[in-house]
C-alpha cells in the first residue's frame, strides 16, 4: 500500500493497563500505523491513578509490555482544581487534542468506546476549528456494542433521551463511523429507531447510512508465532501441563460466565483429572472466589490475577479448551470476542463458548455452542472435547486458525485507511 498522505496517527482509548480487549487493539492500531508509513503516532489514554480510582480492572503494571519505539502515550492530567466537581480529566483530554489538531500536522484520529472518547474528539474537532487555525484533521469513531447497552439504551429507560442522542450526534460526527461487528451495528440501528419514534429524530436514516463494520484489530502474527517449548517453560512454571487444564481467561465479571464455568466444570469428567484455570481480574473476583471454594470441584480451580501479555498465548495454546460461556445482561453484551480469536490463533484445544451478541461472528463455525446460563451443557461439551480424538482436534484447531487469520490488524486498518482516502475525505485545510 502507498504512503499515506496523512503525516500522524491518534488513537483516543482506555490504553493499557486497562483488561479490554480494545485496549489491546489500540497497541495494535498504534503498531499498525507505524508499519505503514506515518511519521508519528500517539495514544492519549488516562492517568494510571484515574485508571486505578475509577474500579476498571489492570494488569499488573509492572507487567505490562512497553509500547514499540515510535508510539508515543500521553496521559493528560486533569483541568482545573476541586472547585471544578467532573470533567476534569476530559478537559484534558480535549484540551490535548485540540493542540494537536491546530499544529497544521495532516492528522487522522480515531477513537475506541463512544463514550466518552468520540464525544472528546467531536468536541475537540469543534474548538479547533473554532479557534481560526488550520485544521488538517479527519475523524473516525469505533462504536462497542456496551456504547449502546450500557449508554444509550440506558438512557432511553431512564427517560434521559437527551443524553443518548448526545451519545449517537458526537458519534455521527465524525468523518468514518465503524461497529465492531454487524450485531453492534444492529443494536445502533434499533436503538437509534427507538429515539426516532419517541421524538420525530433522525438518527436511523443517518446510522443506516454512516454506520459500517470493521471488525477489531488483532496482532495475528503474535499469535501464530507461538514457541511449543517456551510454552512449556512458562507452564511448568505455573505447576502445569500441556493439555492438563480448561482454560478461562478475560474479566471477572458475571456477564462472562464464569459463574457458570465452575459449576459446569465441576459436573463434567475433565474435573477428575484436569484443573479449571480462571485468569483475570475483574468486578466479580471474590464471588467468584467463593464459588470456586464452595465448588465439589474446589481443589482443582486456580486463579491466576497475574497473566501478562506475553503468558496469554501460551496458556491459551496449552489449555485443553477455552471456555467463555458470555451471556446477555442489561449493561454488557460480548460485542464480538477479541480473546476467543487470539485463542483461536494460539492453538491448543477447543474453544467452547456461546453466541451472545457478535460471538458467531468472530468464532464462525469453529468452536462447540453451548446455551447461556447452562453449566449442564457445559459440562457436556467438556465431555465432548476429552472423547474427541487427536485428528477431531487438530482439524478443529486448523479451521479455527484459517478463520481466525481474517482479523490481522494489517487488514483492517488498511480498510479503514480506505475509507479515508484522499479522494473521497478530501483531507484539507478547513
Amino acid at each position: 500500500m502507498t504512503a499515506p498522505p496523512w503525516q500522524r496517527f491518534v488513537i483516543v482509548a482506555r490504553a493499557d493497563p486497562v483488561i479490554c480487549g480494545h485496549s489491546g487493539e489500540a497497541r495494535n492500531l498504534a503498531e499498525a500505523a507505524l508499519d505503514r508509513g506515518f511519521e508519528e503516532v500517539r495514544i492519549i489514554t488516562w492517568p494510571i491513578d484515574r485508571l486505578q480510582e475509577s474500579g476498571l480492572p489492570l494488569k499488573p503494571l509492572e507487567r505490562v509490555l512497553p509500547y514499540r519505539d515510535g508510539i508515543i502515550v500521553e496521559r493528560p492530567g486533569p483541568v482545573g482544581d476541586y472547585k471544578v466537581p467532573d470533567g476534569r480529566y476530559l478537559a484534558g483530554l480535549t484540551g490535548r487534542l485540540v493542540e494537536l489538531f491546530t499544529d497544521g500536522v495532516a492528522t487522522v484520529c480515531m477513537s475506541l468506546y463512544l463514550s466518552p472518547h468520540a464525544t472528546v474528539v467531536a468536541d475537540a474537532v469543534q474548538d479547533a476549528r473554532s479557534t481560526g487555525l488550520p485544521v488538517r484533521v479527519k475523524t473516525v469513531a469505533e462504536a462497542v456494542g456496551s456504547d449502546v447497552t450500557n449508554v444509550v439504551r440506558a438512557c432511553l429507560q431512564e427517560g434521559r433521551w437527551g443524553a443518548a442522542a448526545h451519545v449517537l450526534s458526537s458519534y455521527l460526527a465524525h468523518d468514518v463511523c465503524l461497529a465492531v461487528s454487524a450485531y453492534t451495528q444492529e443494536i445502533i440501528l434499533a436503538e437509534a429507531a427507538e429515539i426516532d419514534a419517541r421524538h420525530k429524530t433522525t438518527f436511523v436514516a443517518q446510522c443506516r447510512e454512516r454506520v459500517t463494520v470493521s471488525f477489531p484489530a488483532i496482532d495475528v502474527g503474535s499469535y501464530l508465532a507461538v514457541d511449543p517449548r517456551e510454552s512449556d517453560r512458562l507452564l511448568a512454571r505455573r505447576g502445569l501441563n500441556r493439555d492438563g487444564y480448561v482454560l478461562f481467561l478475560s474479566r471477572l465479571s458475571l456477564a462472562k460466565g464464569v459463574d457458570d464455568l465452575i459449576a459446569g466444570f465441576a459436573r463434567s469428567r475433565m474435573a477428575k483429572s484436569l484443573q479449571l484455570v480462571i485468569a483475570g481480574r475483574g468486578p466479580e473476583a471474590e464471588s467468584l472466589h467463593a464459588a470456586a471454594a464452595a465448588s465439589p470441584a474446589a481443589g482443582q480451580i486456580r486463579f491466576l490475577d497475574d497473566v501478562d501479555d506475553t503468558e496469554k498465548a501460551h496458556l491459551m495454546a496449552g489449555s485443553a479448551a477455552f471456555v467463555l460461556p458470555s451471556k446477555p445482561l442489561p449493561d454488557f453484551v460480548e460485542t464480538f470476542g477479541i480473546a476467543l480469536v487470539e485463542k483461536m490463533l494460539s492453538g491448543g484445544g477447543p474453544v467452547i463458548t456461546t453466541e451472545t451478541g457478535g460471538i458467531g461472528e468472530a468464532v464462525g463455525d469453529c468452536a462447540i455452542f453451548v446455551p447461556v446460563q447452562d453449566p449442564d451443557a457445559i459440562a457436556a461439551a467438556l465431555d465432548h472435547v476429552e472423547a474427541m480424538s487427536l485428528d477431531d482436534r487438530e482439524d478443529m484447531a486448523r479451521r479455527a486458525r484459517a478463520h481466525a487469520k481474517q482479523f490481522d490488524r494489517a487488514v483492517v486498518f488498511d480498510r479503514i485507511l480506505a475509507r479515508l482516502n484522499d479522494d473521497a475525505m478530501g483531507l484539507r485545510p478547513l
